[in-house]
């Protein structure tokens, strides 16, 4: 089933329930990926041209709770929280921190990295690999630790 689909059934299961801000959560999703398929020119996104606009949407939303965490706005922070989860529900599941560290290891030995000279290497080889499971921003950190 394609996530467009299965946004869909969840849209009017939503609606069934009366469940306003998965409804508006729905809704928002939808109109990224038809967006991004006007964008592309595209009818229907590749599963992974989808990632991208879910793995975009969480970032979005993590970078908005976090800015309102630091602005006190305790309101908006709980607001977004609450979407965050909902679109985390379309996101493949997460790599755990371990499972990250074993394809670091194995990334640095397949580009044969061996200083911090070789980052950018190592994380264009890793990024695709990782793609919708795992935050950039633990990847980067796990590479620097691999590569001191």
């Amino acid at each position: 089933m394609s996530l467009l689909n299965r946004l869909n059934d969840d849209m009017k299961q939503a609606m069934k329930n009366k469940e306003k801000e998965k409804l508006s959560v729905i809704r928002m999703l939808k109109a990224a990926l038809q967006n991004e398929a006007i964008k592309f020119g595209k009818q229907e996104l590749s599963e992974d041209e989808e990632l991208t606009v879910l793995s975009r949407e969480v970032k979005q939303r993590k970078d908005s709770l976090h800015e309102f965490t630091k602005a006190g706005r305790d309101d908006l922070a709980e607001k977004i929280q609450t979407e965050l989860t909902y679109v985390e529900i379309y996101m493949p599941k997460q790599l755990s921190e371990e499972e990250i560290s074993a394809i670091v290891q194995e990334t640095m030995v397949e580009v044969g990295a061996s200083s911090k000279a070789d980052m950018g290497k190592v994380m264009g080889a890793i990024m695709p690999k990782v793609k919708g499971k795992a935050d950039g921003a633990l990847v980067n950190k796990l590479v620097l630790q691999h590569l001191s």
